[in-house]
This record gives C-alpha cells, structure tokens and sequence, in this order.
C-alpha cells in the first residue's frame, strides 16, 4: 500500500469511497479537485492502483485540521486509516503543528474509538452540528507538542 498526495485521476474513487460512507463529510467533486490541486492537504492510500482510503486536511495557524477521512468498507480494519493519520500527522510536523483537530459525529462509535486508539480526547461538543441524519459533533483533539 502507498500513501500519497491526492492527484486529479483520484477524484472519482474517492467520491465513491465517500458514496458508501454516509458518516464522513459530503462534498462534492469540486472541493475534491480542490484538494487535487494543492488547495488543502489530501493522501489517498492506493494499492495496486485502488484507491483504498482518503484523509483531507489543513493548516490552521499552528493547528492541523482533519476535515475528512474516510476507507473502503472492503479494506477497513486492516490499518490503511492508521497509515492516512500517520501521514497527516507527518505533515504537520513540517510546520511545527501545536494540536491536531477534528470533529466526528456522536453516533459515529467506529470512528470514535479509532481516533481514541490514537490518542485524541474529546475536548468539546457542538450540538445539532450534523444534518442528513441529525447528529452532535464531538471535538476530538491531540497535542503534538
């Protein structure tokens, strides 16, 4: 498996990894060509020429972000989410990152005890924040100072 910068020839797998992840942030085809283009940071896991996994995120001041992150339902739980973080988390320290951050529905308990596994800690929560279904966002966040 390789981990490397979303190029524009991702966008249609990635928009189907998002089809089957109704957890994740939907967005559409253009923010992801956005991402191709450099305007946030994007890694997709591919393998064998499969896109498998895709995390989205950004620099804010001295904070990393993680906007989206998402694996095909058929590679789950065989470390390809772990090996995205870890390269986000890589990135950030290229800009000294201070903390990342992000937020997860509350519903979303697989989600949750991965980035607990990571160490992340629940630092807030954002009532009503999800729509499409209605959901609480927790703000899950890790210090990398």
């Amino acid at each position: 498996m390789d981990i490397r910068r979303v190029e524009p020839r991702d966008v249609v797998a990635i928009l189907g990894i998002q089809a089957v992840s109704p957890e994740i942030a939907q967005w559409t085809m253009e923010d992801y060509e956005r991402v191709a283009r450099g305007e946030m940071a994007g890694w997709v896991a591919d393998q064998a020429g499969q896109v498998l996994g895709l995390l989205i995120a950004r620099q804010i001041a001295t904070d990393i972000e993680i906007l989206n992150l998402a694996v095909r339902p058929d590679a789950r739980r065989r470390g390809v989410g772990a090996a995205l973080l870890a390269e986000a988390l890589d990135w950030s320290r290229t800009f000294r990152a201070e903390k990342a951050f992000l937020e997860v529905r509350a519903s979303n308990l697989a989600a949750l005890q991965f980035y607990l596994r990571h160490h992340f800690k629940a630092t807030g929560r954002r009532a009503r924040y999800y729509t499409a279904p209605p959901d609480d966002a927790l703000v899950l966040a890790l210090p990398l100072t």
